[in-house]
């Protein structure tokens, strides 16, 4: 669990930020070349290569130099302990709102 733990902390992270996101997000089309990733953005390029290399550490991409060019690519499977996390999270809040609403009912019923 630890483990886990500390790859939804990187994930997490990584996403944390709105530029780190539009990379994924564009990334989601397919891989793509660094230099078209920085295009959108108004930034130098070593900053943009601060960003990649946070979503790459975390999982959440991998990157391939061939020759001059570097090309990038979603990892979808880094997700995946968001996914697992997020479906914990839903049943335990279902479960207290389901408990809370059988509290209301009999609260109402007792009146």
């Amino acid at each position: 669990m630890d483990n886990q733990s500390t790859q939804l902390d990187h994930v997490f992270g990584a996403l944390s930020d709105a530029t780190r996101r539009a990379i994924v997000m564009r990334l989601c089309d397919g891989a793509t070349s660094v230099g078209e990733l920085a295009k959108p953005f108004d930034m130098a390029l070593p900053s943009l290569m601060k960003h990649l290399r946070v979503l790459e550490t975390s999982g959440l991409i991998v990157s391939e130099k061939t020759g001059r060019v570097r090309t990038c690519a979603l990892q979808p499977e880094a997700l995946e302990t968001i996914e697992s996390w997020a479906a914990t999270q839903r049943a335990i809040w279902q479960q207290r709102l389901d408990q809370l609403e059988t509290y209301i009912e009999t609260l109402k019923n007792g009146e």
